[in-house]
């Protein structure tokens, strides 16, 4: 306590900021070496879903639009029996297969690794968001591919003359070239996963228990 008739003020006479007196920091202050972590504010269900299916659907609609262009196809050459594939024209025969699944393959990673990076607060909720948008997309890409490309092959060989080139019908052999998609988009979001995955904050200095245990001089 300051004595009567000194100016001179006891700098423990003034008062603590506010919180100091009940053990807590100055508004504004924050202990040394305690890491604040902030959690980026997270969409709605409804909406991450709805972008990610839209996205998707563009996408695929795109991809199948590309497929039904640059696939390559196998032409057969009629005569008086119908149709014949050379032997040339026989390598050709599994070119919509491959083209399909290079195009979902790469579509799917790149549109999937920027979904999952949007999504990764979601935990393990965003590999599975990303992985069922890119089953929609292929199964779209496949739709609007078939929808723009697919022409029966038997009545365009009836309307033929012999010695004309017939392209053969864009389809998948298989449904295997439906699979990456679901391979891209997977391995796109694992990578990620990987590479960005760290621990918790750690403090980088230390403050002693005694000292934030002890109480407040005023």
């Amino acid at each position: 306590m300051s004595q009567p008739g000194n100016d001179q003020h006891n700098p423990l006479d003034r008062p603590a900021p506010y919180g100091q007196a009940y053990g807590r920091p100055a508004f504004g202050q924050q202990p040394f070496g305690r890491a604040v972590v902030v959690q980026e504010p997270k969409l709605p269900w409804s909406r991450a879903i709805a972008v990610t299916i839209a996205l998707f659907l563009v996408a695929g609609a795109i991809a199948g639009w590309a497929w039904q262009q640059f696939a390559p196809l196998a032409q057969y050459t009629v005569d008086e029996n119908g149709g014949a594939l050379g032997e040339e024209q026989m390598t050709k025969v599994f070119g919509p297969d491959g083209s399909f699944t290079a195009i979902g393959f790469l579509t799917a990673a790149v549109l999937g690794a920027g979904l999952f990076w949007w999504l990764r607060n979601y935990g393990p909720w965003a590999v599975g968001i990303v992985v069922l948008g890119s089953a929609l997309g292929g199964g779209i890409a496949w739709g609007v591919g078939m929808l723009l490309g697919h022409d029966p092959l038997q009545p365009r060989l009836q309307a033929a003359k012999p010695g004309d080139l017939i392209d053969a019908p864009l389809e998948l052999h298989t449904w295997t070239p439906l699979a990456a998609w679901l391979v891209g988009a997977a391995l796109a979001a694992a990578i990620i996963a990987a590479t960005t995955w760290r621990a918790d904050p750690v403090a980088t200095g230390s403050v002693s228990a005694a000292s934030e245990s002890s109480p407040q001089v005023h």
